[in-house]
């Protein structure tokens, strides 16, 4: 069983919550080692403001003791809205025809890829509907254009579920995280906001991340889309989730992303089943991090700016920027198609990264992890035992040293000119300085793509 509901219902409902329990479950949680289903039991259950600011502290002195002070970027290139399913949240449901279809050729996407690049991303996150006229073949195609034509250095993809076989053949193309959120890990609620398609399938569902493991995946992306049913019960169970994997391949989830439901195009459902506060959203995120310190915890423009700019610092390390969430949305003649949901936050690549350095943390466009095979269990016990921290930060600069030669723009160079400086003199290993330095001269000489 991936996921005990009863176990996770019976949690919620005998949990007591006392600051003596949450001084000692934040005391083990400090230790950046994990925390038990039982512990983020208590941590999601916490009213108190009092606690719930020491959580915050907590989870934001582990994520800079595992991580540093870097916030990873990168954006979502929609590749088609047609989908054959009936999900009631979502702006591509079938039944939907306000606004027009597209899928973008491979040429198409290589378009939207290069706009993207020239904003200065390193990594893109391919997502699609799920409708059998653009199959695997057609992602593959996509994937083979965007390495092929642009300077994107790792690509990721948001897909349906599949077999083995094709998540074998997905990965051979050189994909690097392979994505899926179970939306709901409520089965009834599952049930009930997915009346038809292919998507119907719970099992189905839940077991992709076995298989994308079982086919080479080391990284795998999982997440709920939080306001469809009790936070708390999908919290845990997607920490629970990640639990397994780790218990089966060694490997938590690579990244736990907490999409919030916003209004879509023909919005099925009446409202927001069960609304999320923004206090609720940053203890998930605080949680996410004490009980699987090692995942990335993203947050999507989905957010507004200003509570993106406070969850880096309880712990969320990778944020999306620019985004569109309609195919072509991207180039300069953006098409006029159908948009999955509406976002919250429209500033620009430079101005989240202008941001970031404001919040004193530093914008990462690192890559560096998936090409050198820092992946999977691997990665997840180097960065249990403290060994990550010194690559992250390192890269940070490097990809930030590069931004800078390629893509600064005027209003912005100087502040992250500074970030530069000061996180170089926050580098306390002489070997990593030295080595930082002679990069940074073979940057000014042109070189390009260099990592620790």
């Amino acid at each position: 069983m991936i996921v005990d509901t009863d176990r996770i219902e019976t949690l919620l409902k005998e949990t007591v919550v006392t600051e003596d329990k949450v001084a000692s479950v934040l005391e083990r949680g400090a230790e950046a080692q994990g925390l038990t289903l039982e512990d983020a039991a208590l941590l999601i259950s916490i009213e108190d403001a009092k606690l719930r600011e020491m959580l915050y502290r907590v989870a934001g002195a582990v994520k800079e003791k595992l991580f540093g002070k870097r916030v990873v970027l990168f954006a979502p290139l929609y590749l088609s809205n047609y989908c054959t399913n009936g999900c009631l949240y979502c702006g591509f449901r079938s039944s939907n025809r306000t606004v027009a279809r597209k899928a973008l050729t491979p040429e198409e996407v290589v378009v939207e890829a290069k706009t993207l690049e020239g904003m200065g991303f390193k990594r893109v996150l391919l997502v699609t509907g799920e409708d059998p006229r653009w199959d695997l073949k057609y992602i593959i195609d996509c994937v083979k254009a965007v390495y092929g034509n642009t300077g994107m250095r790792i690509v990721h993809v948001n897909a349906p579920p599949m077999d083995v076989r094709s998540l074998r053949r997905l990965k051979d193309a050189g994909v690097g995280v392979f994505q899926v959120f179970q939306e709901t890990y409520h089965r009834p609620t599952y049930e009930s906001v997915h009346p038809i398609g292919k998507k119907k399938d719970y099992d189905f569902r839940i077991e992709v991340m076995d298989r994308a493991m079982e086919a080479g995946f080391g990284d795998v992306a999982i997440g709920s889309l939080l306001g469809l049913y009790d936070f708390r019960f999908d919290s845990l169970a997607t920490l629970a989730h990640s639990m397994h994997l780790y218990g089966r391949f060694g490997a938590e989830a690579h990244t736990i992303s907490i999409p919030r439901l916003r209004p879509a195009e023909d919005f099925a459902l009446k409202d927001v089943p069960h609304p999320v506060t923004d206090e609720d959203f940053k203890k998930i995120v605080a949680v996410y991090r004490l009980t699987v310190p090692t995942a990335g915890v993203v947050v999507s423009t989905r957010e507004p700016a200003s509570l993106r700019n406070s969850l880096i610092h309880s712990g969320a390390t990778q944020l999306s920027a620019a985004s569109r969430t309609n195919p072509g949305g991207y180039s300069k003649d953006a098409l006029q198609t159908l948009e999955q949901f509406s976002t919250n936050d429209h500033r620009s690549l430079v101005e989240v990264m202008k941001s970031i350095v404001d919040e004193g943390c530093l914008p990462s466009l690192c890559t560096t992890c998936y090409r050198v095979g820092r992946t999977g269990h691997e990665f997840t016990e180097k960065t249990k035992a403290g060994e990550m921290v010194k690559f992250c930060q390192a890269n940070a600069i490097l990809t930030l040293k590069e931004y800078l030669a390629d893509y600064s723009q005027n209003g912005t160079k100087e502040a992250l000119e500074k970030a530069l400086i000061k996180a170089m003199d926050g580098i306390k290993d002489t070997a990593v300085k030295k080595a930082l330095i002679e990069k940074f001269k073979a940057i000014d000489a042109g070189e390009r793509d260099l990592f620790l």
